[in-house]
């Protein structure tokens, strides 16, 4: 099948007269020279008879039931009256039945078929004559239809290359857009923390740097602690552009230990936090751990920035084949509304990467005002058991 198309592919560009021309001067001489060499001296119609049987194969593509019809109807008083100067193997026919068998339609095909069967049967003198053009004829017929079933499978296979390669394109951009909106969300919950906490920190400097030198010298230093802190996480976020073949450069993944250092510089920035940080038993999945960092990171961030609060908890506890996560501040909130619940709260940028984060593990995430309308509540429950790590599996 590879040979076939191969060679087809090669072929497509030629002009077919280019190869049929040279077939009909070859079937003619063929054609001519079986009369020529026969024992009897025959009128000059008979050669015009054997020329026509040629004449028609230039358009055998472009019409070969027509150009079948036309070479065998020249042929037909050529064989009553003059049989013995028939070639033993007429090219012509073999040429016209074979396209008809490669191209044609399959009611063009069946009948050719059968009137081939029949005129084999009829038309010869004998048993041997007949045994030999049905095997001459159908054999040529059984062979063009092979050619036209590997080019049906051919063309088959080649859509299916085809449709494997869009296919295979689209998982790759579906891949890349992935990638780039986990590198995104990566880039916003780094800088979104470490610029609020530097600028908060840098503006409440001034204020107490004659009145408390040490408070002053705190917040420089808590300035200094979340610069590096973001230089050290971008490093690993942009780690996985590198070229390739390159030295990666990348730090593990953020763990649920390192939220004491994050609290602690949200402290340094003003704001009283309480952390609940639970005991387990045995080690997290790496990006359930990742996971809760980021969440707590982000919706400390919200608090910094947007909710005027004075102090925050944050709570990070096993529940059952679940994590829990749940941070609540005692800020201004948002207004209550009695048609929107908290899980209906759609937030920006930042609370909808807390919903994909969480959904990526499998699990799920709320948003919106806390207990009795006051502060801002942000809670998430990520699945750690065998359960989840099917779901995410499965996902």
């Amino acid at each position: 099948m590879g040979l076939v198309a191969r060679w087809r592919s090669r072929m497509a560009g030629v002009n077919p007269y280019v190869l049929d021309v040279p077939l009909a001067l070859f079937s003619a001489g063929v054609s001519v020279w079986a009369v020529l060499n026969d024992d009897r001296a025959w009128p000059w119609w008979v050669y015009a008879m054997a020329l026509c049987t040629a004449l028609p194969l230039p358009w055998r593509r472009r019409a070969p039931l027509t150009v079948a019809a036309l070479s065998g109807l020249a042929s037909v008083p050529v064989s009553v009256v003059a049989h013995s100067v028939m070639p033993q193997i007429p090219v012509y026919a073999v040429l016209t039945i074979y396209t008809v068998a490669d191209r044609a339609r399959d009611w063009q095909r069946g009948l050719l078929l059968v009137v081939l069967v029949v005129s084999n049967i009829l038309g010869t003198h004998s048993v041997n004559g007949a045994f030999f053009s049905l095997l001459l004829t159908v054999g040529t017929f059984v062979f063009g239809s092979l050619v036209r079933e590997l080019r049906r499978l051919a063309l088959v296979e080649s859509e299916r290359a085809r449709e494997a390669g869009r296919r295979a394109a689209s998982d790759a951009a579906r891949a890349v857009a992935e990638e780039r909106a986990r590198i995104a969300r990566e880039m916003h919950d780094i800088l979104a923390h470490a610029v609020s906490l530097m600028v908060i920190t840098a503006e409440a400097g001034p204020l107490v740097v004659h009145s408390s030198p040490e408070r002053a010298v705190k917040a420089f230093d808590t300035i200094a602690d979340s610069g590096r802190d973001a230089m050290v996480q971008l490093r690993r976020v942009l780690g996985v552009l590198k070229e390739e073949g390159a030295a990666p450069e990348l730090a593990p993944q953020p763990r649920l230990a390192e939220l004491a250092a994050l609290a602690e510089r949200v402290r340094g920035a003003g704001l009283r936090v309480e952390l609940d940080l639970g005991t387990f038993d045995g080690p997290l999945p790496a990006d359930v751990e990742a996971a809760a960092y980021r969440i707590v990171q982000e919706a400390l961030t919200n608090t910094v920035k947007h909710s005027g609060a004075s102090g925050v908890s944050v709570r990070v506890v096993r529940a059952g084949e679940e994590l829990e996560v749940v941070v609540c501040d005692d800020g201004h909130g948002v207004r209550p509304s009695a048609d929107r619940a908290v899980s209906d709260w759609s937030g920006g940028r930042g609370l909808v990467g807390i919903r994909e984060r969480a959904a990526a593990c499998g699990g799920r995430a709320e948003a919106g005002p806390g207990p009795e309308g006051r502060g801002f509540l942000v809670s998430a429950r990520l699945p750690v058991g065998a359960a989840g790590l099917a779901e995410r599996v499965g996902g």
